[in-house]
């Protein structure tokens, strides 16, 4: 365990102004978004479409880190044919890999779920680490609704989040630990609120208990948000205001930085609800606050190309954009007029 190597490298990933894209979906997730647009799910097409993404011109002002899938880890960019981790490593962009084997059936609690992949993850890390990965993500999932979540499964993740941070920095890896309360349902603001700050709380209770370095982690949390079926609707303020409210009460003052995941949020309402954040309370807060956006940072670039070589050049435009307007939303600079006059 390099501890030294461990903060600088989480540092690195939250620095001001940057943010970490989310490229990790794994193959059927992929194939799933490919194919709404007519997009055949190769490995060719599968790389080209990475390739785009990471190869884009002067992208490294904007992003600190990339989250690979393990077939993206392992593929190279499509002109120069070099491995994807030693490209970023020239960009000065952090590798990183998704490490969690996905959520599956908690047994005896119906509709919730428990991330999987433990088992040999001491090996895969290490693999990883030699591969040129420096950080990794491991994403836990809680469901809303009028009887959930049970204690039995915010634990049983949070467990699970704390016992693969702690492998993670004994192979010198950052570990993004993912506590994500699902946007998908009716609750309110208030209800995501209060679930989130009881999960956030223990997950960081089972990191103590794992003597996991809290200068080495990056925090990826959800935002404060009511559920995306919920008549009562949130201002950017409210949202904002809220998100840091809970982050207050229960993230330590040692992490290095909070990266949210847009969570189903549009792309401009991610970026809104970030910059304000920022806007209002980034000079007076322990940590960074900054984005791992998966969707909120590919979903036009990815419309744009829909699978044709000629649509290239578009693609890399629109997703320099997104993550040229969420590095100011990082700093609280970005203003809702930028999307206009883009266009």
């Amino acid at each position: 365990m390099d501890m030294e190597q461990l903060k600088l490298t989480a540092k690195n990933m939250v620095q001001a102004g940057k943010g970490i894209l989310a490229a990790d979906e794994s193959t059927p997730t992929c194939t799933k978004r490919f194919n709404l647009l007519g997009i055949e799910s190769t490995d060719l097409n599968r790389n080209k479409y990475r390739d785009l993404l990471f190869t884009t011109p002067k992208i490294e002002e904007f992003i600190s880190g990339v989250i690979m899938f393990d077939e993206t880890l392992r593929q190279k960019t499509l002109i120069d044919n070099i491995p994807f981790p030693e490209f970023f490593k020239s960009k000065g962009i952090i590798p990183g890999i998704k490490v969690d084997l996905g959520a599956k059936q908690l047994a005896l609690h119906s509709n919730e779920k428990i991330t999987e992949g433990l088992d040999g993850l001491r090996e895969r890390l290490d693999a990883y680490y030699k591969l040129g990965a420096r950080f990794a993500k491991w994403r836990a999932v809680i469901t809303i609704n009028d009887k959930l979540p049970s204690s039995a499964c915010i634990h049983a993740n949070a467990h699970a989040l704390a016992r693969y941070a702690a492998l993670c920095q004994e192979a010198s890896i950052v570990p993004i630990v993912e506590p994500e309360v699902l946007m998908d349902g009716t609750h309110t603001i208030d209800n995501c609120h209060k679930v989130s700050e009881k999960s956030f709380n223990i997950v960081f209770q089972e990191l103590e208990n794992q003597n996991v370095l809290l200068e080495g982690i990056v925090l990826k949390p959800n935002m404060i948000v009511p559920g995306n079926n919920c008549s009562q609707k949130s201002s950017v303020e409210e949202v904002a205001d809220r998100t840091v409210e809970c982050l207050k009460k229960v993230v330590p003052s040692e992490v290095p930085g909070c990266a949210f995941l847009s969570g189903g949020q549009s792309n401009e309402d991610a970026t809104l609800h970030l910059n304000k954040m920022n806007e209002k309370y980034r000079k007076g807060l322990p940590w960074n606050l900054t984005f791992s956006f998966g969707r909120a940072l590919q979903s036009s670039a990815l419309e744009k190309w829909s699978g044709r070589d000629e649509n290239i050049p578009f693609a890399k435009d629109e997703f320099y954009k997104r993550a040229e307007f969420n590095s100011w939303a990082s700093l609280g600079d970005y203003n809702k007029n930028m999307e206009e006059l883009s266009v």
